[in-house]
């Protein structure tokens, strides 16, 4: 039987009242001020607007079944079929805008009707949400870490293929590229790929597409520095940030033609930076790829032989045991700052877990597989997931206070002042704006935790 859209939708007039007390609670009432925010960034309509344009349509409106879905990530469900859990709880309805919930099935049929512009639609939705915060911030300088993640699969899901899955070798999987913001924790954009593919493929064109979607919103004046590993470490991806003027900071791999070992091996005097850490810089020719490349080599002792010392065993040192690594860079760091700069890759960790405590941004992760067959729907679960995360992602408790030391570099000496990571004089240096290792001052840089959403008096005030 086909309902009246009246029916299936309701109005919603006022805010509820919010009182911290034992009483009258129900399980998920922190969704008023969910809801209150979603108005603030006039979600619903801005969905429905894409969407309709996409294609992608729904008796409940596609706007109020997006929502639906930010609600499912926001209370820590995982898959489509926990609607039955919340179904009962009014403040869900409330949220969406809806009076009767659909049913899973019907969430699963309206993300079918997602095509490649559908996609298209959600990842502009993300990127506007996201422009709108990072103009309110106002950085100077944006870090973009750039990676593939693994999300395991089926055996029946369309477009999952074997490869890469270390964990789980046996099961097909996705690949998407993320590129990750550093100083929010959000997800700038994703592209889906099947799980047999390269880490870098298609690489260029996402990092071109960002690139050019950035300048649009946030301008030239804005510094966009990138961090990859070893796999990005491509001819088209060298000569497009250096054309675009981006910094970045990549890592080199071991391999034959690039003639690191033999450098590694020719080396007597390397400069100390700690107890563990040394380092050597080198200007490197890729004869086939016509570039010279600025490339900084280091070595860290460890206790004992480990696997990372496999690609060293064409010479043996006989001072001890240790790794080696490199990065080839076009910032104007000193060695110990660059080490510092790239450890900070491990904050997209942070971001994409699988854990139930994080927020949703970690649906992208194996535990969150996709729930129909056809690729296209798959894709748009994980662009939603982003969504999510740039709608939703957890702020500092007051407006305009840093929740810790930024990572910056001293123009002086190159070395680390602000990061986390100097614990014993990162809170000193920040406080007073010098470097940690020189007593020149630094000039000031703006906080990237500021909060850009509605500060908790006008969420919990109940005229908002």
């Amino acid at each position: 039987m086909r309902l009246r859209i009246g029916v299936l939708r309701q109005r919603v007039k006022a805010n509820l009242p919010i009182e911290f007390v034992p009483q009258r609670l129900t399980s998920y009432g922190g969704l008023e001020l969910i809801r209150r925010y979603f108005r603030r960034l006039d979600l619903r309509r801005r969905a429905d607007q894409v969407l309709a344009a996409a294609g992608v349509r729904s008796d409940y409106g596609s706007g109020r079944v997006l929502l639906l879905v930010l609600a499912l990530l926001v209370v820590g469900a995982r898959r489509l079929e926990h609607l039955q859990y919340i179904g009962g709880d009014p403040l869900v309805g409330r949220l969406c805008g809806l009076r009767r919930l659909p049913t899973a099935r019907t969430v699963a049929n309206w993300l079918k009707q997602f095509t490649q512009r559908g996609v298209q639609a959600l990842r502009t939705l993300n990127r506007d949400l996201l422009g709108a915060h990072l103009r309110r911030l106002g950085l100077a300088r944006l870090t973009i870490d750039v990676d593939g993640t693994v999300i395991s699969t089926g055996s029946q899901v369309a477009w999952a293929f074997r490869g890469f899955n270390p964990h789980q070798r046996k099961k097909p999987s996705y690949y998407p590229l993320l590129a990750h913001l550093a100083q929010t924790g959000q997800i700038l954009d994703l592209r889906n790929r099947p799980g047999n593919v390269h880490d870098s493929r298609g690489a260029a064109r996402f990092l071109s597409a960002l690139i050019t979607d950035l300048r649009q919103r946030l301008g030239r004046a804005v510094a966009l520095e990138f961090r990859m590993d070893a796999a990005f470490f491509q001819q088209e991806v060298l000569r497009l940030l250096q054309r675009r003027g981006c910094e970045y900071a990549i890592k080199v791999g071991f391999w034959k033609w690039v003639g690191l070992k033999a450098r590694v091996a020719a080396q007597r005097e390397w400069t100390r930076l700690t107890d563990v850490l040394s380092a050597f810089e080198a200007t490197v020719p890729c004869t086939p790829w016509g570039l010279t490349l600025r490339v900084v080599i280091y070595r860290r002792r460890v206790q004992h032989e480990t696997r990372k010392n496999f690609q060293l065993n064409l010479f043996s040192p006989d001072d001890g045991h240790f790794e080696y690594s490199a990065v080839t860079t076009n910032k104007a760091l000193g060695p110990g700052a660059l080490w510092d700069f790239m450890a900070g890759r491990g904050a997209q960790e942070k971001t994409l877990p699988s854990s139930r405590a994080s927020l949703p941004s970690m649906s992208c992760r194996p535990t969150t597989t996709a729930p129909t067959a056809p690729g296209n729907s798959s894709a748009s679960w994980r662009t939603i997931c982003c969504v999510a995360s740039s709608s939703t992602r957890s702020p500092p408790p007051s407006r305009g206070v840093a929740s810790g030391p930024t990572p910056t570099s001293c123009a002086a000496c190159g070395r680390c002042a602000f990061s986390s990571w100097c614990a014993p004089v990162a809170s000193a240096a920040s406080a007073t704006g010098r470097c940690c290792a020189c007593p020149r001052t630094l000039p000031p840089r703006p906080s990237t935790n500021v909060w850009s959403m509605p500060s908790p008096r006008e969420l919990f005030s109940d005229q908002g």
